[in-house]
C-alpha cells in the first residue's frame, strides 16, 4: 500500500500529510501516521472548533477546576467534578456496545481526576419509534447503558430523550458523570520527573476500537455504516469497577505524579498529552504492553481504544507500590516506559525505534478557520392535534418527546450508593453528599428544534432551562459542561449553527455567572438521510445548601395554592428569551424555596402551562382547579412554550411572603388555582377549557412509549 493510500485511509488530508513531512523532515512511519491521524482528528484535537471553545467563561460564583480531562468547582472544601461526552457514531453502528463504552469512558474521566463517581446522566436522541430500525437502535442503546451502569455500581439518575427523524441515521448518545473528592486530592493528567516510570494498568490491548476517533467519530456516515463495526470498542463493567478502586487506592499512596485514562486515541493520546502537559517527553516500549491478541502491529497498539485502561506516571523507585495495588485487584499493570528530557514521543518495538515525533506538534492539532453561512430554515408549522383542548392535552402527553420515560429509567439502578434524594422523572436529580448538610442537583437539557430555528437563542434557552431545572429543586446553578453535537463542519451552514450556538452559550453563561468547566465537541453527525438538528447538550450542576429544603415537581397537599411565576408572551413557533427576566424569575423561586415557602416547583417547557400542570398532577396522583384570566388565544394560553416560567405550590398562609419576593425582583406572580380533587380542570371566564381525570392523564403519559415499542 502506498504512503498516500495509508494516510488517506487514516483520515488525514493532503495538506495535513505535508505538515507532518515538514515536522519530521522525512517520510513518516506507519506508526507515526497512525499517531498523527488520531491526535489531529476532530474528536481528539478539535482543529475546527478549538478557536471557538476558547470563548467559554471559566470563572463563576465558586472556584473552578478546568484544564484536565474533566472539570468542576469547589464547595465547602469538596471538588465536584463532572463532564459530558458523546458516543454517537459507535452507538449508531453497534448500539449496545457503543452506549456501554460511552458510559465506561466518561466514568474513567472522573475517577482519573481522583474523584469517586457518584452519578450518571444520559442525554439521548433517536429517530421516531414508528420505524423498526430506530426501535433497534433505541432498545440497544438503553440496554448498553443499563448493563454497564448497573454492573459498575454508579447510579444513572437522570437525563433526557428526544425523538426526531433528523436523528434517524445518526443517533446521539451523550453521557455525563459526576464525582466528588476532597479538593486537595485532585489528581493531574501530566508526566513529570526525568526517569520516572510510565505504568500501563487495566485491561489488555486488543484490536477493538482501532481508529474509533479518526475513522469513525470524525467522518460522516455513508450508506454502508455497518462496515465500521470493528472500530467500536467493547467494554467490561466488572473490570471497570476494579479499575475504579485500584486507581483511587493508588492515588492514596502519594507516589502517583500524574494519571490519564486511555480513551479516544488510546495509548497515543494518553502518553503524548501527558508529556505535553508536563513539558517532557516519553519513551514507550510496545513489547511490554499487555496484548489480548497475538500479532498486533505497532500502529494497532498505538491506535487501539480497548476499554478500561489507564496510564500513570509514578515516582522512580516506588512503582512497586502501584503495581501491587493493580495486581491485587486482578488487573494488568506493567512499566512500559519512562519520562525523558527531550520533548518527543519515542516508541520502540522489537528493539527498534518505530516512532520519533515532537510532542507539542503531535498533541496539538492545527487550527482551521472554517467558513460559515446562514442557510434558509425550512420548518413546517406544527399543529397540535385534537378537536378540543382536552384532546390536545392528551395527545401532547402521548407525544414521545413529552411522555414519561419511566419505561427507560426504571431499567437503571438509580439507588446504588444510596445518595439519590430526588429520583428520575422530574426536573433534575438531587443527590446527598454523605456527612454534609448540603447536596447537589444536576440535569441535562437541549431542544434541538429550537437550535435549528435560531441557533443563538436556542442554545441560550438550553442554558436557561437547565438552570431552571436546578432552581426548582432548590439548587443554585454552579457550573456547566457541554456536549456540542453538529453536522459536518466543512459545510458552511452546519458550521454557522455551531458558531452561533457557541456564541449563545457564551453570552448566557456570562449573564448567569456560570463557568463552562469541561465538555466535548462531536461533529460529522449526519448520514445519507441528512444532518442532525444542531444539539448543544448542556449538563449543569448546582448546590442545594440545605438538602432538607429540596423541592420536587409533584403537587403536595390538598388546598395548596397554585402560583405561576412569569407569564405568557408569544404564540410563535420559536420562543423568545429575556435573560434578565429569566434571572429574576430564577432568583425569586430559589429564595422562596430556601426560605421554606414552597411545597412544589416545576419548570415550564415543552407543551407549556397545560402540560406542566398535568405533570404535577400525574406525579402526585392529585388534581387541581385552575382559573386563568389572560386575554390571549386558548392554544397560546395552554400550550405556548414561553420561557422564564415556573409553577409553584404553597400554603395559603405563605402567599404574602412569596409576593414580597416577586415584588422585590419585579417578577409577574399570579395565583392561578388550588390543589385538590381527582381531576385537572382549567377554566377561563367560567368556561372549562380542560377537564380530565388524573387517571386518564396518567394512562396517556405513562403508556405512550411502551405502546409504541409493542407495535410491530
Amino acid at each position: 500500500m502506498t504512503q498516500a493510500k495509508v494516510y488517506q485511509e487514516l483520515g488525514l488530508k493532503d495538506d495535513e500529510y505535508k505538515r507532518i513531512l515538514s515536522i519530521l523532515k522525512r517520510e513518516p512511519t506507519n506508526t507515526e501516521l497512525a499517531m498523527f491521524s488520531v491526535e489531529w482528528s476532530e474528536h481528539c484535537g478539535y482543529p475546527r472548533s478549538r478557536k471557538w471553545l476558547k470563548l467559554f467563561p471559566q470563572t463563576g460564583k465558586y472556584q473552578t477546576l478546568v484544564g484536565e480531562d474533566a472539570g468542576g468547582f469547589v464547595y465547602d472544601g469538596m471538588a465536584i467534578i463532572f463532564k459530558m461526552e458523546s458516543h454517537n457514531h459507535p452507538s449508531q453502528v453497534e448500539p449496545k456496545q457503543g452506549a456501554a463504552t460511552g458510559v465506561g469512558g466518561i466514568i474513567r474521566d472522573i475517577f482519573t481526576s481522583g474523584a469517586r463517581p457518584i452519578a450518571l446522566f444520559d442525554s439521548l436522541r433517536f429517530g421516531k419509534l414508528n420505524n423498526p430500525f430506530n426501535k433497534y437502535i433505541f432498545t440497544g442503546v438503553i440496554d448498553g447503558i443499563q448493563s454497564y451502569g448497573n454492573c459498575v455500581g454508579v447510579p444513572t439518575v437522570g437525563g433526557e430523550i428526544y425523538f426526531d427523524d433528523a436523528y434517524a441515521g445518526n443517533c446521539l448518545v451523550n453521557v455525563m458523570c459526576i464525582g466528588i473528592a476532597l479538593k486537595e486530592k485532585i489528581a493531574r493528567a501530566y508526566a513529570k520527573g526525568l526517569g520516572n516510570p510510565i505504568i500501563y494498568a487495566g485491561s489488555k490491548t486488543g484490536r477493538d476500537g482501532i481508529g474509533g476517533c479518526s475513522i469513525l467519530a470524525s467522518t460522516v456516515f455513508e450508506a454502508a455504516e455497518i462496515e465500521k463495526r470493528p472500530t467500536v470498542q467493547v467494554g467490561d463493567p466488572f473490570t471497570e469497577k476494579c479499575l475504579i478502586e485500584a486507581t483511587l487506592e493508588s492515588l492514596e499512596t502519594g507516589v502517583v505524579v500524574g494519571i490519564k485514562d486511555m480513551g479516544a486515541a488510546g495509548l497515543t493520546c494518553s502518553s503524548s498529552e501527558m508529556a505535553v502537559a508536563g513539558g517532557v517527553g516519553i519513551e514507550v516500549d510496545l513489547d511490554k504492553v499487555p496484548l489480548r491478541e497475538a500479532g498486533m502491529e505497532p500502529w494497532e497498539i498505538m491506535m487501539s481504544e480497548s476499554q478500561e485502561r489507564m496510564l500513570l506516571c509514578v515516582e522512580k523507585g516506588k512503582e512497586e507500590k502501584v503495581l501491587k495495588i493493580f495486581h491485587k485487584w486482578g488487573l494488568d499493570a506493567v512499566v512500559v516506559g519512562f519520562v525523558i528530557k527531550e520533548q518527543k514521543m519515542i516508541i520502540k518495538s522489537r528493539g527498534k525505534i518505530i516512532a520519533d515525533a515532537p510532542t507539542e506538534e503531535l498533541a496539538k492539532a492545527p487550527i482551521y478557520d472554517m467558513k460559515f453561512e446562514k442557510s434558509e430554515i425550512r420548518n413546517p408549522k406544527l399543529e397540535i392535534k385534537g378537536k378540543n383542548s382536552n384532546e390536545k392535552l392528551l395527545n401532547l402527553l402521548s407525544d414521545p418527546n413529552i411522555a414519561s420515560k419511566r419505561c427507560v429509567y426504571e431499567q437503571y439502578d438509580h439507588m446504588v450508593q444510596t445518595n439519590t434524594a430526588v429520583y428520575p422523572g422530574g426536573d433534575a436529580a438531587v443527590l446527598r453528599i454523605k456527612d454534609k448538610p448540603w447536596g447537589i442537583a444536576a440535569t441535562t437539557d437541549c431542544n434541538g428544534r429550537y437550535c435549528y430555528l435560531d441557533p443563538y437563542v436556542g442554545a441560550q434557552i438550553a442554558i436557561a432551562e437547565a438552570a431552571r431545572n436546578l432552581v426548582v429543586t432548590g439548587a443554585e446553578p454552579a457550573a456547566v459542561t457541554d456536549c456540542l453535537n453538529f453536522g459536518n463542519p466543512e459545510k458552511p451552514d452546519r458550521f454557522y449553527q455551531f458558531k452561533s450556538c457557541v456564541e449563545g452559550i457564551v453570552d448566557a453563561c456570562k449573564f448567569l455567572e456560570l463557568p463552562v468547566v469541561s465538555g466535548n465537541v462531536s461533529f460529522y453527525n449526519e448520514s445519507p438521510k441528512g444532518p442532525i438538528l444542531p444539539t448543544p447538550t448542556i449538563g449543569m450542576v448546582g448546590i442545594i445548601k440545605d438538602i432538607d429544603k429540596r423541592c420536587s415537581a409533584p403537587f403536595k397537599d390538598e388546598g395548596d395554592l397554585v402560583v405561576l411565576l412569569g407569564h405568557n408572551r408569544e404564540e410563535g413557533e420559536m420562543p423568545e428569551l429575556d435573560l434578565d427576566l429569566e434571572k429574576r424569575v430564577q432568583t425569586t423561586c430559589l429564595e422562596a424555596i430556601q426560605a421554606g415557602l414552597v411545597k412544589s416547583a416545576h419548570d415550564l417547557s415543552e407543551g407549556g402551562l397545560a402540560v406542566a400542570l398535568a405533570e404535577c398532577a400525574i406525579l402526585a396522583d392529585k388534581g387541581a382547579m385552575i382559573n386563568l384570566a389572560d386575554s390571549i388565544k386558548d392554544n397560546a394560553l395552554l400550550f405556548a412554550e414561553s420561557q422564564s416560567r415556573i409553577v409553584l405550590t404553597i400554603s395559603a398562609a405563605n402567599i404574602f411572603s412569596l409576593s414580597d419576593f416577586a415584588m422585590l425582583y419585579q417578577v409577574p406572580c399570579a395565583i392561578i388555582g388550588k390543589v385538590g380533587g381527582n381531576s385537572l380542570t382549567i377554566m377561563r371566564n367560567k368556561k372549562k377549557l380542560i377537564n380530565l381525570p388524573v387517571k386518564k392523564l396518567k394512562d396517556n403519559y405513562f403508556s405512550a412509549i411502551p405502546d409504541l415499542l409493542r407495535q410491530i
